[in-house]
């Protein structure tokens, strides 16, 4: 086939002839015919993904997990999780164990290439930190020159930290650990000097100690880590769902839009963006593959992203929006149009 031409807004523009139909994956027809979607998720991230003690999930990926649930199925429970250690994330999703990982995994050229991966987005703007003693009497990570180190195998935490070291001439001693949690705990017990991870799960694990009092957390930040979900490479209307449902969740913040007014919203709103949003105009659904209540699903029974903050980063972790406000305020997140 030749190439096209295309008029738009009296630019001509030269395009390489495309498919007709471009090559789905089966994610969501799976999705649909299990009833459920799985998600991969970390194994204990107070804030993001954590069990409680009656072993229900909860946190800021689990509730993106369930904004994909709402919009496919309608119904934010049909949801399961497989907790992954950072090891074994990749791998599950590769071999179709998960359907999508929700789990603060930071999005790099490498991963989004080599790894077979499509990450559709930012759900959390993050950077890596160290944590330790208070007893050590350090207030700085230049002073942690031939530290022994705690860290996660496969990791950007564990590349930044040997960028680091070696930038700044510094030794270091890594013990390597698999796990997150046992990780964390031999610092805890002083088998190690510092524990270093994102600063936002430093927050998260201080918490798990008998004396969160005895550690501290030091101010650098040493890498840019965002954090978002991710996809199976090929399958782009998963792909297309799950980076909507984020924006949209964005959206209705940005548009004053709540779980508790969304249907006054609906019913009243003479505002062309919220009707496509929320589906008294057709066609944002169809465009997806879904029912045109999609958006209106995840924000009535999820809430939109400042909801979701609040209820899990900000009240367990106290941690403030920063970079993860709203451009509006200030902050990364940026919604792209829904029209």
């Amino acid at each position: 086939m030749k190439s096209l031409k295309l008029i738009v807004g009296g630019v001509i523009a030269a395009t390489a002839a495309l498919s007709t139909v471009a090559m789905a994956g089966d994610t969501v027809d799976s999705i649909k015919k299990k009833g459920y979607v799985q998600c991969g998720v970390n194994t204990a991230l107070t804030g993001f993904s954590a069990p409680t003690s009656e072993g229900k999930w909860e946190g800021l990926d689990v509730e993106l997990c369930q904004a994909i649930a709402a919009a496919i199925l309608g119904d934010k429970t049909k949801t399961k999780y497989t907790p992954l250690t950072a090891a074994q994330r990749f791998t599950a999703l590769q071999s179709k164990e998960v359907d999508v990982l929700t789990r603060n995994t930071t999005w790099t050229l490498s991963r989004d290439t080599k790894v077979g991966l499509n990450f559709v987005g930012v759900n959390f703007y993050d950077g890596q930190g160290f944590m330790v003693a208070k007893e050590s009497g350090i207030d700085s990570a230049e002073g942690l020159d031939g530290a022994t180190v705690c860290i996660e195998p496969g990791t950007t935490t564990e590349l930044n930290l040997a960028d680091y070291f070696r930038s700044k001439g510094m030794s270091f001693e890594p013990v390597v650990i698999e796990s997150a949690t046992e990780a964390v705990q031999t610092f805890f017990s002083g088998r190690c000097d510092v524990y270093t991870t994102d600063a936002s799960g430093l927050a998260s694990y201080r918490q798990t100690a008998s004396n969160p009092d005895d550690f501290v957390v030091l101010p650098d930040i040493i890498s840019k880590e965002p954090l978002g979900p991710a996809v199976r490479h090929g399958d782009e209307q998963f792909a297309d769902i799950v980076r909507w449902t984020h924006i949209a969740m964005l959206e209705a913040e940005e548009k004053g839009i709540t779980s508790a007014n969304v249907d006054a919203v609906r019913k009243d709103s003479k505002d062309p963006s919220i009707q496509r949003m929320l589906g008294t105009t057709e066609g944002m659904g169809e465009a997806l593959g879904l029912s045109e209540d999609w958006a209106y699903n995840i924000i009535k029974q999820v809430g939109n992203y400042g909801e979701s903050y609040d209820r899990n980063v900000k009240a367990k972790l106290g941690l403030e929006r920063g970079l993860n406000a709203l451009w509006t305020n200030g902050g990364l997140m940026y919604p792209a149009p829904i029209r």
